[in-house]
């Protein structure tokens, strides 16, 4: 029995070992210093994380938590559910909030536009309850929107509590990393919100009320697009950045720095590795290349196919110009051919490993003919 318990010891021992590096591979390893609880980056066009550290480790994100809130807003907007122009009344329970606020005072009524700048520039506080209430009736239900939102996101490890991120008395407003850079490659979907991300300075109420960015990468590094910071006692300094150059749009998450020269100085490490060692290529088809395709017994001969629109595929750099196409289009067809059917494809290949790849459709419908249609062409062929 002995023997027997050690070697099921033993065995549990090898599967232990086979089984812990694969979790710990689950994302690439840091490579670069990040003085921070967690971090990710991530490319946003695919999402794929780059590298990270404790990236799926449960952690308070601060005003982070407000990329959550200003996705919500920002998707309204593009529905056509409010608008910026829409006047809102703030309540007592918004003008109640503490720590960063641009000091409303209950009754006080500001256009949406001026509170998505104060909350996008300055993190206030009120103005992004002030919001939440407006777009769902009360802060309860703002928040469950939030978490419902998260959970469509694929969000798996986070909960808000409230939509600011402030954390006093919260006790599982958490997320993680990874799930920061999810809703945050979300929000830059909506360009319009970067014009507030990437704005230093603005005012409200004629000039008498003064915003200042919270991110201070926003005047120092290229290609930055925002995007929000995060800092309470319980979060540490956390910051979501995000920036674009030549095409390429990186997502580098930093929480829990223990001040905010090294939230970033992390984040801007990883973005620079980042766009040393990456590109983003975009795949689209050369029309010359692509024949007609012959249609058998339909009333027209051939139809033409067309590419869908073209997709953005990520790369290391020094390769952008070695990625090869392969299209994949049969010689002919049989009738019907419906308008928008799936003809063929166009393979992009790098290495021999497909990277990306474009389907081709028939531009338009072509009946089929019947047996007497199909005869009567053929005779008037031969006669003629």
């Amino acid at each position: 029995m002995r023997r027997v318990s050690a070697v099921l010891i033993s065995v549990c021992i090898l599967m232990t070992a086979f089984i812990i590096p694969s979790f710990a591979e689950e994302y690439p390893q840091m490579q670069v210093e990040v003085n921070a609880k967690a971090a990710v980056l991530m490319e946003a066009e695919t999402g794929k994380v780059l590298m990270a550290k404790n990236a799926d480790e449960k952690l308070y994100p601060a005003s982070v938590t407000k990329i959550m809130s200003l996705l919500l807003i920002s998707e309204a907007i593009d529905c056509g559910k409010i608008s910026l122009t829409d006047v809102v009344t703030a309540s007592a329970e918004a003008c109640e909030k503490g720590g960063s606020q641009i000091w409303l005072k209950e009754g006080e009524q500001m256009t949406v536009d001026d509170l998505l700048k104060a909350t996008a520039i300055a993190s206030a506080n009120d103005a992004c309850t002030a919001l939440g209430e407006f777009l769902a009736g009360d802060n309860t239900s703002f928040v469950k929107m939030m978490n419902d939102r998260a959970k469509q996101l694929g969000m798996k490890n986070t909960n808000f509590e409230n939509c600011t991120g402030l954390d006093d008395t919260a006790e599982n407003h958490l997320t993680t990393a990874y799930d920061v850079a999810l809703m945050s490659r979300e929000l830059i979907k909506h360009e319009r919100v970067l014009n507030y991300t990437t704005t230093w300075m603005d005012s409200l109420r004629a000039g008498k009320t003064e915003l200042v960015n919270t991110n201070k990468l926003i005047k120092t590094y290229k290609g930055i697009t925002g995007l929000k910071t995060g800092t309470t006692s319980k979060a540490g300094c956390c910051v979501s950045a995000t920036a674009e150059r030549n095409g390429l749009k990186l997502i580098a998450v930093v929480m829990g720095s223990d001040n905010s020269k090294e939230r970033f100085a992390s984040a801007k490490a990883m973005l620079d590795w980042g766009f040393a060692n990456y590109a983003a290529v975009e795949l689209t088809v050369d029309k010359n290349l692509i024949t007609d395709v012959n249609v058998l017994s339909g009333f027209e001969k051939t139809v033409k196919p067309i590419a869908e629109i073209g997709t953005t595929v990520l790369v290391k750099k020094g390769d952008e110009n070695n990625i090869e196409t392969v299209t994949d289009l049969p010689i002919d067809v049989e009738a019907p051919v419906e308008k928008g059917q799936v003809l063929g494809e166009v393979k992009f290949l790098l290495n021999n490993e497909e990277v990306g790849h474009i389907k081709l459709y028939a531009e338009k419908e072509i009946k089929k003919m019947t047996l007497f249609e199909q005869l009567k062409r053929f005779l008037t062929a031969v006669c003629t």
